[in-house]
């Protein structure tokens, strides 16, 4: 029964402190549905808050580069779905990201971090019974017996592991080389898809987080070329001055999601043959129609207008050449020197005579896609809750159980709020962040926690170092870092399961029981001193649970704009002849293959889907197999052919 009480004036967080923001960026922030705020009205008082009334801080110098907003989002939008981006010409940003902005796979996700040696069980199809992986006798209890540890990781399946050699020039997929220096996973010799050693986080509010990454290493610096921020000095850019190409130093702030869309086009497990570089996509991808094997929705609120009504991808007009040109201001393109892979003009030659000589375009690609992925994420905002009309001021949309969820949520002694407070529902918020003053000497300043998870042994998390050798946190001990990790927003938490940077809770009753026992493992350290204070009740996690279900958006729910999207073809685990014996891919080059099984994610227009998206424990048991959930990950799909009737 709905609730008459009127909103809690209980203290969830103090609101965001203002941001510096150039009047040149009120078109920018319009087209993006953000909230155009002068400073002197940003609200400073703390209590709980719609995440209506938050801005986005936008990156800082973006105006230098982009002369089309609009269009800017459409090439992000385009560049973010198309599977043309990875070496095997079938996987795209999305491919673990198409579900509330998270993946949605159960086949062939398992993993083992990088520095322990174990056997991971290769396309295995996980159950319900498989979680949550660190299983106590009572599961209230840590004091009970350990029933099972397997130290095993629910990530993603990304591309099988080859070394780069070349782009083809032809449209097709990129060729490859299999050297024993390569050991790839296999199961009866056939390779099979690499897994991440990461669980996907979702990409929806990311545009919140000061840093993004699991550990933080998407700084919030964008130079261009590489995550990392300001330990990466390169020139990374060519812009035109006066008729003479000349190297240019990118320094974007308020730019994480910028620095992180560097990351997995070239990672030789998510997206990428071994070895490729930014120039390299570049001259792959400016040719190419936008989305050219895949369907678009004519209603799709970002791309409707450029698609194709007579066949796939957007119009053929609009090649990603022209898409940036359209975008992004001339100097940054139209010059008509050749340069070398570092950017160096070779004299005398009028075009590139191969694939190792590239035009400015081409040598600035990484530029363009991180600035239009970072547009075209900074719109996926999901602030229309039901937890966001009750703090608005409609006292009867929660029910009683949820108000008493809210309010142990708030509470001192589930302490919830400490990691996940203010509207974000995340401490690594621009919010939160900006409270304790960008403290870097303190990762939980920025909202970095260490929470037993994991052992540090296993993944040291914000501890490590970058591309670069720099730590990650240089101005904190790498005792305060090893071992922490972002705490994730907890918006439309319901269907972005599994949990954890491991994936391993399936249900949000198993991550409820792991804070009422706090953590798994303490050895080491592997605890802040405040979650050993963490105190809930009998109750708690129903009530809890039944709060954090009211923070879904039933736009993300239904996939409606702005999270409708162009139809994607999901690798979903690898076909089995018999139990153990994979079934080879007889189309794929180099060394033997196993094929994959296609699953279709249909198009969907600005209206969404007449069914909702389906929980992961909903996937693990089968509910709505029969056509009462979306994403079920059993409609068939064969790759680069239009999918049975029109998208939606």
């Amino acid at each position: 029964m709905a609730s008459s009480q009127g909103p809690c004036t209980c203290r969830l967080s103090p609101s965001r402190t203002a941001f510096p923001a150039a009047a040149a960026l009120a078109l920018f922030l319009g087209v993006l549905g953000w909230p155009i705020v002068p400073a002197a009205q940003l609200r400073t008082e703390p209590g709980i808050r719609s995440l209506k009334t938050v801005t986005v801080p936008p990156p800082t110098g973006v105006e230098a580069y982009v002369r089309d907003f609009r269009v800017l989002v459409v090439l992000g939008k385009a560049l973010f779905w198309d599977v043309q981006a990875g070496s095997d010409n079938r996987t795209a940003c999305a491919t673990c990201h198409f579900h509330a902005g998270a993946d949605h796979r159960r086949q062939n996700q398992l993993a083992s971090t990088p520095d322990t040696a174990r056997a991971v069980p290769l396309n295995r199809v996980l159950t319900i019974d498989d979680f949550p992986f660190y299983l106590f006798e009572d599961q209230n209890n840590r004091a009970s017996r350990v029933v099972r540890d397997t130290r095993l990781i629910a990530g993603s399946a990304g591309v099988p592991l080859r070394q780069f050699v070349d782009i083809s020039r032809d449209g097709t997929p990129d060729h490859g080389a299999d050297p024993d220096s390569l050991p790839a996973p296999a199961v009866g010799g056939l390779k099979i898809r690499q897994a991440t050693t990461r669980n996907t986080p979702s990409v929806i509010n990311a545009a919140f987080n000061v840093r993004n990454f699991h550990d933080g290493r998407a700084s919030r610096t964008f130079t261009g070329r590489t995550p990392f921020g300001e330990s990466d000095t390169a020139m990374n850019g060519l812009m035109l001055i006066d008729g003479v190409l000349q190297p240019h130093r990118v320094r974007m702030e308020n730019a994480s999601l910028a620095s992180q869309a560097m990351g997995p086009p070239l990672n030789q497990v998510e997206m990428s043959y071994a070895g490729r570089t930014w120039p390299k996509l570049g001259k792959k991808m400016l040719p190419l129609v936008a989305l050219g094997t895949q369907a678009v929705a004519q209603d799709d609120s970002v791309l409707g207008e450029f698609a194709n009504a007579e066949g796939l991808g957007l119009r053929p007009d609009n090649s990603y050449a022209a898409l940036v040109r359209a975008a992004f201001k001339p100097e940054f393109w139209e010059s008509s020197a050749v340069v070398d892979a570092d950017g160096r003009v070779i004299d005398g030659v009028a075009e590139p005579r191969s694939s190792d000589e590239f035009t400015q375009a081409e040598f600035n690609f990484p530029i363009f896609w991180g600035i239009a992925v970072q547009a075209y994420q900074a719109t996926l905002i999901s602030d229309d809750t039901r937890f966001d009309r009750y703090a608005e001021g409609n006292g009867a949309v929660l029910t009683d159980q949820e108000l008493a969820g809210l309010n142990e949520f708030l509470s001192d002694a589930a302490k919830c709020s400490q990691c996940h407070g203010g509207p974000e529902f995340t401490a690594a918020s621009f919010t939160h962040v900006a409270a304790r003053g960008f403290d870097a000497s303190r990762p939980d300043a920025f909202g970095f926690f260490r929470i037993g998870v994991s052992p540090m042994a296993d993944d040291i998390g914000a501890g490590g170092t970058d591309g670069f050798g720099i730590p990650l946190f240089p101005a904190a001990s790498h005792d305060s870092a090893s071992g922490v990790f972002k705490a994730p927003g907890l918006r439309n938490v319901e269907l972005t399961g599994p949990y954890f940077h491991t994936g391993g809770s399936a249900t949000l009753e198993q991550v409820m029981a792991f804070y009422n026992r706090r953590g798994d493992l303490r050895e080491g350290g592997n605890l802040d001193p405040g979650f050993l204070e963490v105190e809930l009740g009998s109750r708690s996690g129903e009530r809890l649970t039944a709060f954090l279900k009211t923070l879904t958006d039933d736009r993300v729910r239904y996939e409606r704009a702005p999270f409708d999207h162009p139809a994607l073809c999901v690798p979903t685990g690898h076909p089995e002849a018999a139990p153990g014996v994979l079934l080879p891919d007889g189309n794929a080059p180099g060394e033997p293959v196993a094929g994959d099984t296609w699953v279709l994610v249909p198009a969907v227009g600005r209206r969404g889907s007449q069914v909702p998206l389906q929980t992961f424990e909903e996937l693990l048991l089968g509910i709505g197999n029969d056509g009462s959930r979306a994403h079920t990950m059993i409609a068939p799909c064969n790759p680069g052919e239009a999918p049975a009737g029109r998208p939606r």
